[in-house]
């Protein structure tokens, strides 16, 4: 009958008729069959790839699913059925543009990125933060949005986000363990006991400057003594900008926190090599404005500025936890002491329930007893990484590995080359990929210049 079937399809063949090789599916029509997915519109991509912003309709809240819905952004880059899928997510809004994270590129696959509740506009309606906004809650979404689309990406997936979106990761993988094959988190903060706190010792210990460190504490008191003469350039920037203060209280209230928070910064998004920028004690007020514009501006914690954010500052109040402030050194120059933590920059119409000290040691513990397949990437410079998650007694193919210097933005690239090299290795394996070398890795379609841009420094998030 084989050879029989042969030899009628090739006289079909000759006359004209022989059947049409079986087209490939389409993405859009591909789409459509998922239930509760809308498709928004598809914008422009590299070749080779395409790029959708979608909408998904997820329950209110999981626990009770006739609760109510609300439709969650979503974007997705596709480039074949075939390839490996990458569930991403920033921790906060959704990027509109063809991004690709490192595990994306390095697998050179598809690419489902997902906005985090309650970040506008995914956000229900009516709101109930206590019971809609928790991680159990953020790593549910996931799920559901995994499932849904391996109906259509039947291959290995792999789990990644940056900083919040590295916790977003892990804390997904906690719940869910068997949804992704592999989990990449960077830079991803681990507070496990919210009033221990090793950051204000690594603060005072970070690099290997100590000059650094001293210019940036004189900085800091000199813009706490001169905070009327800076704070008139903040006013008159905050006039420019119409910004207001009700959440915080006062302009003044925010500089100070600010200038608190500016030590900090400096090292999370900066390098030391830009000690050599920090103006001296007594510099022109400009210049000291305008370089604190590059690391912390002093109107950041506007209501306009706070508002996208609030949701993290809601989560880190309720059950991330959050750094201590590092800010002994200036005390006799403090009108507001205390007022830099989470709970200041809600708005008091959001009611914030108490602490969930349970929340971050559950996750802690199944890192350390059950966590398979996990790769943390970390900067040594960050004060992010003061607390990291840790391997443990029963984590199984897992790894942890330190940017020499680096800081919240750090990637695998930027790894020793060992290193990177075996990260890079271990990421293909776990997508059933070949090892292949970090260059032929991440090489890119020509004419994007956006398309791999670093996802975890987006939008300078707080966390």
């Amino acid at each position: 009958m084989r050879r029989l079937f042969t030899a009628v399809a090739a006289l079909l063949a000759v006359v004209g008729l022989a059947p049409a090789a079986a087209a490939a599916p389409d993405i859009t029509a591909a789409l459509a069959k998922i239930p509760g997915l809308t498709v928004v519109k598809e914008d422009p991509a590299p070749a080779g790839y395409r790029f959708f912003e979608l909408t998904f309709t997820q329950p209110a809240d999981h626990r009770h699913p006739g609760a109510g819905t609300f439709q969650q952004r979503f974007t997705l880059l596709h480039r074949d059925f075939s390839a490996p899928t990458v569930a991403f997510t920033s921790g906060y809004n959704v990027s509109t543009a063809p991004n690709r994270s490192e595990p994306t590129q390095i697998v050179n696959g598809n690419q489902l990125s997902m906005e985090y509740r309650y970040f506008t506009p995914s956000r229900p309606q009516p709101e109930n933060w206590a019971k809609q906004l928790t991680i159990w809650q953020a790593a549910a979404d996931e799920h559901r949005a995994v499932q849904a689309f391996k109906a259509i990406y039947p291959g290995k997936w792999l789990a990644t986000g940056g900083s919040k979106g590295g916790m977003t990761a892990t804390y997904f993988r906690r719940f869910f363990p068997d949804d992704v094959d592999a989990t990449i988190p960077y830079v991803a903060p681990n507070d496990v006991i919210d009033p221990v706190d090793v950051y204000n010792r690594f603060l005072s210990r970070v690099g290997n400057d100590p000059a650094c460190r001293d210019n940036l504490k004189a900085i800091q008191r000199d813009a706490l003594k001169r905070r009327d003469e800076l704070g008139a350039i903040a006013a008159a920037d905050a006039a420019k900008r119409g910004l207001t203060f009700s959440i915080v209280g006062s302009a003044d209230k925010s500089l100070e926190i600010s200038v608190i928070d500016s030590y900090f910064a400096f090292w999370q998004y900066q390098t030391q090599a830009d000690c050599a920028t920090v103006p001296k004690a007594g510099a022109p007020a400009a210049e000291v404005y305008a370089w604190y514009e590059k690391v912390e501006s002093l109107n950041t914690y506007s209501d306009q500025d706070l508002e996208p954010f609030i949701p993290y500052y809601y989560q880190a109040a309720a059950q991330l936890g959050s750094p201590e402030a590092y800010d002994g050194y200036l005390r006799d120059l403090l009108r507001y002491p205390g007022a830099d933590q989470p709970k200041t920059f809600v708005p008091s119409s959001v009611r914030i329930p108490r602490f969930d000290y349970l929340a971050m040691p559950d996750v802690d513990f199944w890192v350390k007893s059950r966590g398979t397949r996990l790769l943390f990437v970390y900067g040594s410079n960050d004060p992010w990484g003061a607390e990291p998650f840790e391997l443990g007694f029963g984590s199984r193919d897992s790894y942890r590995y330190y940017v020499q210097g680096g800081n919240h933005g750090s990637k695998i690239a930027q790894l020793a080359p060992a290193d990177a090299a075996a990260a890079t290795a271990t990421v293909r394996r776990w997508a059933g990929l070949p090892a292949t070398s970090a260059l032929t890795a991440r090489s890119a379609p020509a004419g994007f210049p956006d398309f791999d841009a670093d996802l975890t420094l987006s939008e300078r998030p707080p966390l």
